[in-house]
């Protein structure tokens, strides 16, 4: 039997090696998971802090959420907008209705939209197109950030020609056989893995992410995603915690928790300083003060909702999505008093990825907008 102070001992010579070097073996990362406790999660808070700091400083970027449509041709046995969900409320929102919430956003400070979907038909490669025209030719200023699911490569291609900056497509598990057990047969893990390798071929920052205490997960999945993010070396990568909605087969299944998945922000920030990573709704949603405790872990975005107040509800991915009943003005200005309650502040930035990729090469620093600087923390930017 391998003791606990053995345990902690060897965590935290792992975590001093993953701020280090920003890579572990698969194993590595597996006894990291194993080793959560307490005290494992505030040391890798403790080293990931300054690692977000060096590159962000205090600042904390806001992306306007719009989420365009409640319809769905997938069935993913986890989510509320899943197509056998007849209970679910649908809605489209129209070209005119996206607009006006990005007019909104705009002033309030907002300078990336993020255009949210279920894998919808009607959202053609066009429309989105679009959309997109319009958006930029009003607010060159900003970024637009696309989560429309999978698509083929050319409507990817043809959604980056006209405008699109991001794309945000969860992989939800790196794990082939776990990814069979939350998904229909008619969905392949294969593809999604294709898909995120054809958006970074492309040109567009590339986001991922993956649920935390999801049924069946266990520290080898959780291992795997941290190793593909190490190897995607993703912008931008997602994590919340798994939260059942009623009208699906997990219905009756245990939530994921608030520290498992600050825990495992802090090990994303260890592997890569640059990474956007968000404080999520989900986050908030099982804890009130989740989105804080996931800043204080290492994130540095916030999505505020600028949906239409009157569909918000119906875009029920999970039970008791939280702020569904604010005005956008309102959620920002929570959001903002919420993160200089911990030493932070919201900045009007689009928040753009500061580099592709780490290598241990050539140490950069940087000012990043909110009149703060990065620290004498080192990362690093390929040559």
């Amino acid at each position: 039997m391998i003791s606990t102070n053995a345990v902690w001992a060897k965590a935290r010579e792992l975590l001093e090696t993953l701020a280090r070097d920003h890579e572990l073996p698969l194993e590595g990362y597996r006894a990291l998971v194993e080793a959560y406790a307490p005290e494992t999660a505030a040391y890798a808070a403790e080293l990931a802090v300054p690692l977000r700091q060096a590159v962000y400083g205090k600042a904390v970027f806001v992306r306007g959420l719009i989420e365009l449509s409640s319809y769905c041709k997938n069935d993913c046995l986890y989510c509320g907008i899943r197509r056998s969900n007849a209970s679910a409320e649908r809605y489209r929102l129209t070209p005119e209705q996206i607009l006006d919430c990005c007019e909104r956003g705009h002033e309030m400070g907002f300078r990336t939209f993020v255009l949210q979907g279920g894998e919808d038909p009607t959202l053609a490669d066009e429309a989105v197109s679009d959309l997109l025209h319009a958006i930029k030719g009003r607010y060159p200023d900003c970024a637009v950030t696309l989560s429309l699911g999978e698509r083929s490569r050319e409507s990817y291609q043809a959604l980056f020609d006209a405008g699109a900056d991001r794309y945000l497509l969860r992989h939800e598990t790196a794990d082939a056989a776990h990814y069979a057990r939350l998904h229909p047969r008619s969905m392949s893990f294969e593809h999604r893995m294709q898909c995120l390798r054809n958006l970074k071929e492309i040109g567009y920052q590339v986001g991922c992410g993956f649920m935390v205490g999801s049924p069946w997960q266990t520290p080898e999945t959780l291992a795997k995603d941290l190793k593909f993010i190490e190897e995607l070396r993703p912008a931008m990568c997602g994590i919340g915690p798994f939260v059942p909605h009623h009208a699906t087969p997990f219905a009756e299944r245990e939530a994921g928790t608030v520290g498992l998945t600050c825990y495992l922000l802090s090990l994303l920030r260890l592997i890569d300083p640059t990474l956007n990573i968000p404080a999520t709704t989900a986050l908030g949603t099982i804890d009130p003060r989740g989105r804080e405790k996931g800043i204080q872990a290492g994130a540095n975005v916030v999505m505020p909702n600028l949906s239409p107040r009157d569909v918000r509800k119906k875009y029920e991915l999970y039970d008791n999505k939280i702020c569904t009943g604010e005005e956008a003005a309102e959620c920002r200005g929570c959001l903002a008093r919420r993160m200089e309650s911990i030493g932070y502040r919201v900045v009007v930035d689009r928040g753009d990825a500061r580099q592709p990729a780490l290598s241990r090469t050539k140490p950069v620093c940087a000012n990043y907008g909110d009149g703060t600087r990065g620290g004498d923390q080192e990362y690093h930017q390929p040559i």
